[in-house]
């Protein structure tokens, strides 16, 4: 009974990541269709129901026109226009809501049928808050565009979007330890110093495993101040920068680290060269759980996560060359959430399920070879 609580609890953590994802991809077209500051106010209950009369459409666009985006940049748009961008931010904020509700009515139906282990309880109240706190993270975000410039600040862009992704992996690491739980380690009859030696191996692996994750959490959030310089409107040339492979003012910027995260040019020219180590890492990071007696869920993980890897890069070259079109751009910002997903997913399995003993056998050598044909 235990378990199969456990798996139901699992099943509503990993729908609620489901919809965290789709809230990513909406965030995403919201932003790349500027529709992010049509929404002038924050109003989490009352802002719940859209204008609901004429009157109230000319009142909500006539708000909107005293802000810069409008003065700036949508200065001839029409009603009708302005009606387009409103639903999809709209629309934006309602899922949030949303994912809050599907969250907490369960919660408490859950808690009580007995179904949620009491040593976990506070693991969800944690995560019920970090959902409100993203909820004002956003919040705090569009009001840097409400100010002197027509765009939010890159640095509380990159912030909600962190936030995002670290309640999205929290939701799934307990959930995955739920389906997943640990198995008790099984006795060998090695020697005390061929078991340190084995031992030493898998943390290794473990290790290797976690820096990748890492340096694809680097990337995301290079991607991330891409998107908010939107840096993907320049230099869409490839392998190129403006004819060189290092950009002219790239270093413009006083202290040197502003170039970072501030620097158009420096910015793309990092998420670039992250791109080029990348290509080089993951499929090293592949060849070398081949070495490892893994199981099959997790070798399959592994195939996963090169076949994205691929996709990735494709759809991340096609946005570029083609100037950062809505449904390629999205479907980029996603796959770099799949990438993370499945990364983080190994990270899971590795802890759990790598075995002590790398993959010497001549069976292992036999399906390892098997597996990567």
């Amino acid at each position: 009974m235990v378990q199969q609580h456990d798996r139901r609890v699992a099943m509503w953590l990993l729908f609620c990541c489901g919809m965290i994802f789709m809230m990513v991809m909406i965030g995403g077209v919201t932003r790349l269709t500027r529709s992010g500051l049509s929404m002038t106010s924050w109003k989490p209950i009352k802002g719940t129901l859209p204008p609901m009369s004429k009157a109230a459409w000319e009142k909500e666009f006539t708000r909107y026109k005293k802000f810069p985006e409008y003065q700036k940049v949508n200065h001839k748009m029409t009603l009708a226009e302005f009606k387009s961008i409103f639903w999809m931010e709209y629309f934006h904020r309602l899922w949030g809501r949303l994912i809050g509700l599907v969250f907490f009515f369960p919660f408490v139906f859950f808690w009580w049928r007995g179904w949620l282990r009491r040593d976990m309880i506070g693991q969800y109240v944690l995560m019920f808050i970090g959902g409100g706190l993203q909820g004002v993270l956003g919040w705090y975000m569009v009001k840097s565009g409400l100010v002197n410039r027509p765009s939010v600040s890159q640095y509380r862009l990159v912030a909600h979007l962190s936030a995002a992704f670290l309640l999205y992996a929290y939701l799934a690491w307990v959930a995955w330890g739920l389906l997943y739980p640990k198995e008790e380690q099984q006795t060998t009859t090695e020697t005390p110093q061929k078991e340190e030696d084995l031992r030493s191996i898998t943390r290794s692996f473990f290790y290797v495993s976690l820096g990748v994750t890492t340096l694809l959490c680097v990337m995301i959030l290079s991607g991330g101040f891409v998107a908010g310089l939107k840096a993907g409107h320049q230099y869409n040339t490839f392998p190129l920068m403006g004819g060189k492979w290092v950009p002219d003012g790239i270093l413009a910027y006083t202290p040197w680290i502003r170039n970072f995260f501030e620097n158009v040019a420096t910015v793309q020219f990092t998420h670039r060269t992250l791109a080029y180590v990348l290509c080089l890492v993951v499929p090293g990071y592949w060849w070398y759980a081949q070495k490892f007696a893994l199981s099959v869920r997790l070798r399959r993980a592994f195939h996963v996560l090169i076949g994205l890897f691929v996709l990735q890069v494709t759809l991340g070259l096609t946005t570029l060359l083609l100037h950062v079109p809505v449904p390629i751009a999205a479907m980029h910002q996603l796959g770099a959430l799949c990438l993370f997903t499945v990364t983080l997913f190994i990270n899971h399995q590795v802890k759990r399920e790598v075995s002590t003993a790398p993959a010497t056998s001549s069976v292992d050598q036999a399906e390892a070879v098997s597996t990567a044909q």
